[in-house]
């Protein structure tokens, strides 16, 4: 991601209540244990999405917190 896109989507969280924070903590988790099981089929073909995806969830639980 870049520096603008990471600002947007952090952005885009902020505005977010905390049940909507849990989904989308909730999707991401999903979306990494299938990268991860697709990485050990040997079907990932975007690698970097497995860091960025980690990034991402930090992102939400470091907004979930801020709102606490």
């Amino acid at each position: 991601m870049k520096l603008q896109e990471i600002k947007d989507f952090v952005k885009e969280l902020r505005g977010l209540s905390q049940e909507e924070l849990a989904k989308k903590e909730n999707e991401l988790k999903k979306e990494l244990f299938d990268l991860r099981f697709q990485a050990a089929a040997g079907q990932l073909d975007q690698t970097a999405r497995l860091n960025e995806v980690k990034k991402q969830i930090a992102r939400v639980k470091t907004v979930q917190s801020e709102i606490k």
